[in-house]
């Protein structure tokens, strides 16, 4: 994409046009009619074309091929010029994706003029883009729990396929963040990664934003997919997008192919789908609320993204790496969390996960008690777990208790969360607590707690026996 391509019948034009650009310094490509236009495009997309409007012994007019380029290589830019010029040509043309439209016999020095812009245009648009690309949510994977090194094992993999992948976890768990992560370790890494948010989209809309437009009055608005050409375009939340939608990109999905809305051309594009959901598509296809066609192919390859419980060791590792980024992107303190905080936050409760984590920092960091280290006491929902100075507040359940079931109700979820909070290490929970390993085996036998497999990590819970009593 460095020569410009020159599409004239006529001969001496085209030799002339040629000779002058190479004057100034510009290699060059030329062609006589629509099909060696269309053969030097398709070999190799030029900088800038200048095309002709009549083409004699033609397949296509100029008009013809400029659809055909700014349907399958938009950031061409093409500057037309017509012989036979009127208001009516230029408009159309430029509704079309023209640069500009100049009538011959034309001033040559008026030519390069508009040459020069054009691909001045060009240079900054792609510019603009690859940086629009570079400023755009972090990519890098933070953890080094078993279940975070079981979901890099599989995302490492799917970086090497064009495979689609439909990624599921709660909310806030961070699938954008591996969606982006198989995307810049991919072979489209210098592509667009474009996000559709299919919940806050109107489902009225939703149409014009995939596909785009074309109006008489406002001629082509490309839509996200085709904004994502050659990369990765990224469904959110896919379970909220309209039915009607579904059916039309899985249309999309065998074709490779559209219609924009309003439009009859057909609009190619080379794609990577990676979906994401909170919600079991299953029982979705089950209400008649997603099509079962399009989960089989969006679910190729299916990646499970852990939710924060089941990898609390990684959070003090993430409350590190947040601090630093708002100490980076916003001048908030740069502070360490003291063992207590550290210690508290892996047995909170984490029902937005990861993102209600990176809310409490900056929150933590806003409003904390000066530069120092982070405490127990400045992390928010905590200040009502602790009466007068010696004293722990009772919930209203257990108080009613008798000692011993008291004790044991205390005991039981004490252990539960701590083992959780050592990622069902048995030898890193006994070190904590203060007791031997065997122990600790006796009495998590005697509570009835257990511990099981999940998304490589072991999680403690409260056996079938004991629950049932």
């Amino acid at each position: 994409m460095s020569d410009i391509l020159i599409v004239d019948d006529e001969r001496d034009i085209r030799e002339l046009i040629s000779d002058i650009l190479e004057d100034e310094g510009f290699a060059t490509r030329l062609a006589g009619n629509s099909d060696e236009a269309m053969q030097a495009i398709n070999a190799e997309p030029p900088a800038l074309m200048i095309l002709d409007i009549w083409l004699k012994d033609s397949r296509m007019d100029g008009i013809d091929i400029l659809k055909a380029t700014k349907r399958d290589n938009p950031d061409v830019p093409v500057v037309i010029i017509s012989g036979h010029g009127n208001v009516e040509i230029a408009v159309a043309a430029i509704k079309q994706g023209a640069y500009d439209f100049i009538e011959k016999p034309f001033n040559i020095d008026q030519l390069l003029v508009v040459i020069r812009r054009a691909m001045e245009t060009s240079r900054l648009r792609r510019e603009n883009m690859t940086l629009r690309r570079r400023d755009v949510a972090s990519s890098e994977m933070i953890g080094n729990s078993a279940a975070f090194r079981a979901l890099l094992g599989q995302l490492d993999k799917v970086t090497k396929s064009n495979g689609r992948v439909m990624l599921t976890g709660p909310a806030g768990s961070g699938k954008e963040i591996a969606a982006r992560y198989i995307h810049a370790n991919s072979a489209r890494a210098s592509a667009p990664f474009i996000t559709v948010n299919c919940a806050g989209v109107a489902p009225d809309r939703m149409e014009e934003v995939l596909f785009g437009r074309e109006t008489a009055d406002r001629g082509i608005e490309p839509g996200l997919l085709e904004q994502a050409h050659g990369g990765v375009v990224y469904f959110d939340e896919v379970a909220d997008m309209p039915l009607g939608t579904q059916s039309k990109i899985l249309r999309v999905l065998v074709d490779q192919q559209f219609t924009r809305v309003g439009g009859n051309d057909k609009v190619r594009v080379d794609l990577r789908v990676i979906s994401s959901t909170n919600r079991d598509l299953t029982a979705e296809i089950e209400a008649e609320t997603f099509r079962q066609e399009l989960y089989h192919r969006l679910n190729v390859v299916p990646v499970a993204v852990p939710s924060l419980e089941e990898r609390r060791e990684d959070i003090p590792l993430l409350a590190e790496y947040f601090i630093s980024e708002f100490n980076t992107n916003q001048g908030l303190p740069l502070r360490a969390l003291s063992p207590d905080a550290t210690a508290l936050m892996q047995t909170m409760v984490w029902p937005g996960n990861v993102r209600q984590l990176k809310n409490l920092v900056e929150r933590v960091l806003i409003l904390g008690e000066g530069t120092g280290s982070i405490e127990a006491r400045e992390i928010p929902g905590e200040e009502d777990h602790s009466d007068e100075e010696g004293r722990v507040v009772l919930s209203g359940a257990l108080a009613t208790l008798p000692l011993r079931e008291a004790r044991e109700a205390f005991e039981r979820e004490y252990l539960l969360t701590q083992i959780n909070r050592f990622g069902g290490n048995i030898s890193r929970t006994a070190n904590f607590v203060g007791m031997e390993r065997s122990a600790l085996h006796r009495k998590l036998k005697s509570l009835g707690v257990v511990t099981t497999a999940k998304s490589g990590t072991r999680i403690a819970h409260v056996g079938e026996e004991a629950a049932a009593k």
